[in-house]
Protein backbone atom coordinates (compact mmCIF):
# COMPACT_ATOMS: atom_id res chain seq x y z
CA UNK A 1 0.00 0.00 0.00
CA UNK A 2 1.39 3.40 -0.96
CA UNK A 3 1.34 6.18 1.58
CA UNK A 4 0.75 9.76 0.59
CA UNK A 5 3.29 12.37 1.46
CA UNK A 6 1.21 14.92 3.36
CA UNK A 7 4.28 17.01 4.05
CA UNK A 8 4.36 18.29 0.45
CA UNK A 9 4.08 21.99 0.15
CA UNK A 10 0.77 22.99 -1.42
CA UNK A 11 1.78 24.74 -4.59
CA UNK A 12 0.03 25.16 -7.90
CA UNK A 13 2.54 22.80 -9.53
CA UNK A 14 1.91 20.09 -6.92
CA UNK A 15 -1.83 20.54 -7.28
CA UNK A 16 -1.68 20.27 -11.08
CA UNK A 17 0.45 17.13 -10.75
CA UNK A 18 -2.09 15.55 -8.39
CA UNK A 19 -4.94 16.44 -10.74
CA UNK A 20 -3.07 14.83 -13.65
CA UNK A 21 -2.47 11.67 -11.56
CA UNK A 22 -6.15 11.53 -10.58
CA UNK A 23 -7.25 11.87 -14.22
CA UNK A 24 -4.87 9.07 -15.23
CA UNK A 25 -6.19 6.80 -12.45
CA UNK A 26 -9.76 7.56 -13.54
CA UNK A 27 -8.98 6.74 -17.19
CA UNK A 28 -7.31 3.46 -16.17
CA UNK A 29 -10.30 2.45 -14.05
CA UNK A 30 -12.71 3.40 -16.86
CA UNK A 31 -10.78 1.06 -19.18
CA UNK A 32 -10.53 -1.87 -16.77
CA UNK A 33 -13.40 -1.72 -14.27
CA UNK A 34 -16.89 -2.86 -15.29
CA UNK A 35 -19.44 -0.02 -15.41
CA UNK A 36 -23.18 -0.28 -15.77
CA UNK A 37 -25.09 1.33 -18.59
CA UNK A 38 -28.52 0.33 -17.30
CA UNK A 39 -30.16 -1.74 -14.56
CA UNK A 40 -33.66 -3.06 -14.03
CA UNK A 41 -35.57 -5.72 -12.12
CA UNK A 42 -37.02 -8.50 -14.30
CA UNK A 43 -40.05 -9.66 -12.32
CA UNK A 44 -40.77 -12.57 -14.69
CA UNK A 45 -37.36 -14.14 -14.13
CA UNK A 46 -36.93 -12.66 -10.63
CA UNK A 47 -33.55 -11.23 -11.63
CA UNK A 48 -31.68 -7.97 -11.26
CA UNK A 49 -30.35 -7.34 -14.78
CA UNK A 50 -27.36 -5.07 -15.34
CA UNK A 51 -26.21 -4.11 -18.82
CA UNK A 52 -22.53 -3.18 -18.76
CA UNK A 53 -20.98 -0.48 -20.95
CA UNK A 54 -18.92 -3.24 -22.60
CA UNK A 55 -22.15 -4.74 -23.96
CA UNK A 56 -22.14 -7.70 -21.57
CA UNK A 57 -25.22 -8.43 -19.49
CA UNK A 58 -24.96 -9.58 -15.87
CA UNK A 59 -27.90 -10.78 -13.80
CA UNK A 60 -28.49 -12.33 -10.40
CA UNK A 61 -31.47 -13.37 -8.25
CA UNK A 62 -32.20 -10.89 -5.44
CA UNK A 63 -32.17 -13.69 -2.83
CA UNK A 64 -28.36 -13.83 -3.22
CA UNK A 65 -27.82 -10.17 -2.33
CA UNK A 66 -27.68 -8.95 1.25
CA UNK A 67 -30.57 -6.57 1.86
CA UNK A 68 -32.57 -7.66 -1.19
CA UNK A 69 -33.59 -11.15 -0.06
CA UNK A 70 -36.95 -10.08 1.44
CA UNK A 71 -37.68 -7.09 -0.81
CA UNK A 72 -40.97 -6.78 -2.67
CA UNK A 73 -41.04 -6.62 -6.48
CA UNK A 74 -41.97 -2.93 -6.21
CA UNK A 75 -38.94 -2.23 -4.02
CA UNK A 76 -36.64 -4.20 -6.33
CA UNK A 77 -37.91 -2.27 -9.35
CA UNK A 78 -37.01 1.02 -7.66
CA UNK A 79 -33.30 0.66 -8.45
CA UNK A 80 -31.14 3.69 -9.21
CA UNK A 81 -27.96 3.92 -11.29
CA UNK A 82 -25.66 6.96 -10.88
CA UNK A 83 -24.20 8.58 -14.03
CA UNK A 84 -20.79 7.02 -13.33
CA UNK A 85 -22.27 3.51 -13.66
CA UNK A 86 -20.04 2.34 -10.84
CA UNK A 87 -22.79 1.18 -8.47
CA UNK A 88 -26.51 0.50 -8.08
CA UNK A 89 -28.73 1.72 -5.27
CA UNK A 90 -32.16 1.00 -3.77
CA UNK A 91 -33.27 4.11 -1.87
CA UNK A 92 -36.23 2.50 -0.06
CA UNK A 93 -34.07 -0.42 1.11
CA UNK A 94 -30.93 1.65 1.78
CA UNK A 95 -28.86 -0.90 -0.14
CA UNK A 96 -25.86 -0.19 -2.39
CA UNK A 97 -23.65 -2.49 -4.46
CA UNK A 98 -20.55 -1.71 -6.50
CA UNK A 99 -20.63 -3.09 -10.04
CA UNK A 100 -17.09 -4.57 -9.88
CA UNK A 101 -17.99 -6.40 -6.65
CA UNK A 102 -21.23 -7.82 -8.09
CA UNK A 103 -19.49 -9.00 -11.26
CA UNK A 104 -16.87 -10.65 -9.01
CA UNK A 105 -19.68 -12.49 -7.19
CA UNK A 106 -19.60 -10.48 -3.97
CA UNK A 107 -23.20 -10.05 -2.87
CA UNK A 108 -22.68 -8.79 0.68
CA UNK A 109 -20.44 -8.77 3.73
CA UNK A 110 -18.02 -11.59 4.55
CA UNK A 111 -20.48 -13.10 7.02
CA UNK A 112 -23.28 -12.93 4.43
CA UNK A 113 -21.11 -14.66 1.82
CA UNK A 114 -20.05 -17.33 4.36
CA UNK A 115 -23.71 -18.03 5.10
CA UNK A 116 -24.47 -18.32 1.36
CA UNK A 117 -21.64 -20.85 1.05
CA UNK A 118 -22.88 -22.82 4.04
CA UNK A 119 -26.39 -22.98 2.60
CA UNK A 120 -25.03 -23.99 -0.80
CA UNK A 121 -23.08 -26.86 0.75
CA UNK A 122 -26.25 -28.22 2.33
CA UNK A 123 -28.11 -28.43 -0.98
CA UNK A 124 -28.81 -31.98 -2.04
CA UNK A 125 -29.46 -33.29 -5.50
CA UNK A 126 -29.65 -36.66 -7.22
CA UNK A 127 -26.26 -36.00 -8.82
CA UNK A 128 -24.68 -35.16 -5.45
CA UNK A 129 -26.19 -38.30 -3.87
CA UNK A 130 -24.99 -40.50 -6.75
CA UNK A 131 -21.47 -39.07 -6.54
CA UNK A 132 -21.35 -39.69 -2.78
CA UNK A 133 -22.45 -43.31 -3.27
CA UNK A 134 -19.87 -43.86 -6.02
CA UNK A 135 -17.12 -42.40 -3.87
CA UNK A 136 -18.29 -44.45 -0.88
CA UNK A 137 -17.89 -47.68 -2.86
CA UNK A 138 -14.20 -46.87 -3.34
CA UNK A 139 -13.55 -47.49 0.34
CA UNK A 140 -11.51 -45.43 2.74
CA UNK A 141 -9.19 -42.65 1.75
CA UNK A 142 -5.79 -43.65 0.59
CA UNK A 143 -2.90 -42.56 2.77
CA UNK A 144 -0.58 -39.98 1.25
CA UNK A 145 2.86 -41.21 0.38
CA UNK A 146 5.71 -39.47 2.16
CA UNK A 147 7.95 -37.54 -0.21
Amino acid sequence: MAFRNWDKELTEANLLEQIAQAKQAWQESEATEPCAESVHYDETGNLIVIKLKSGAIFSFPPRLAEGLEDASPEQLADVWLPPSGSSIHWESLDVDFGIPELVAGIFGTKSWMAELGRKGGKVTSTAKTAAARTNGKKGTRLKKNAL
